[in-house]
């Protein structure tokens, strides 16, 4: 059996409550960036530019430390956060081809760190795909 390295999830299994755009972002390539070499990083599979989606997780329950959240996206340009709520500065997001994969951080010294990467295909404002109501 052929487990994928990137295993796809819905977005309401990782964000029952939903999730608001906190801003995007430029990937750095840090390998350049040691050469001295301040590029953005580019997606291994697609050649295309990659952006960090920072959110918060609605979740009541999530822990302070934890509420952020980042999404990447390779995408040709900066993708647009979704207009605010009317009145607030908060803008609910969906993203559209979810994935997720697991990583260990193993270094000398210290105790493995463990977590789950986020990427996506895109994102939209919430409610436009069909799949859920807007909240």
């Amino acid at each position: 059996m052929a487990i994928p390295r990137r295993i796809p999830v819905r977005f309401e299994d990782v964000f029952p409550h939903g999730a608001f755009v906190l801003g995007v972002d430029a990937v750095n390539d840090f390998e350049k960036a040691k050469a001295g070499v301040i590029e953005q990083e580019r997606d291994k599979g697609t050649g295309e530019l990659l952006w960090v989606v920072r959110v918060m997780d609605a979740d009541p329950n999530a822990r302070a430390g934890s509420a952020e959240v980042k999404v990447k996206i390779a995408a040709p340009v900066q993708p647009v956060p979704p207009e605010p709520l009317a009145g607030t500065a908060l803008r609910p997001v969906e993203f559209d081809g979810l994935t997720v994969a697991p990583w260990i951080i193993q270094r000398e010294g210290f105790e493995p760190r463990q977590g789950l990467a986020l990427r996506a295909r895109g994102m939209r404002p919430v409610g436009t795909g069909g799949r859920r109501a807007a909240a």
